[in-house]
């Protein structure tokens, strides 16, 4: 049974940060694509940042220069650093994970407010 596990939510001050984390166990399948995605109060679901296995990573435009997405393949892992976090940036987060037979997983959402 696949379980992701979601960390690192919680209620920052614009200009400040945080670090989330998602950590993924329970398949015998390799992990392929891992991202974050979110989705703010009365809008859809939006791409953050995805990281392939070989750690080729893109983000949304949004994003760039002040989120870093990284991963830890022993550890099945991903995170999301995240600095200059403005107020436009709250949201819950979700992680996503492709497992390496074509599933993907979705963890429960951690909800980041960015107070001005």
């Amino acid at each position: 049974q696949v379980q992701l596990v979601v960390s690192g939510g919680g209620l920052v001050q614009a200009g400040g940060s945080l670090r989330l984390s998602c950590a993924a166990s329970g398949s015998r399948f390799s992990i392929n694509d891992m991202g974050w995605y979110r989705q703010a109060p009365g809008k859809s679901r939006e791409l953050v940042a995805t990281i392939s296995s070989g750690g080729r990573s893109k983000s949304a435009d949004s994003v760039k220069g002040r989120f870093t997405i990284s991963r830890d393949n022993a550890k099945n892992t991903v995170y999301l650093q995240m600095n200059s976090l403005k107020p436009e940036d709250t949201a819950a987060y979700y992680c996503k994970v492709k497992f390496r037979d074509g599933e993907d997983y979705w963890g429960k959402g951690t909800l980041v407010t960015v107070s001005s």
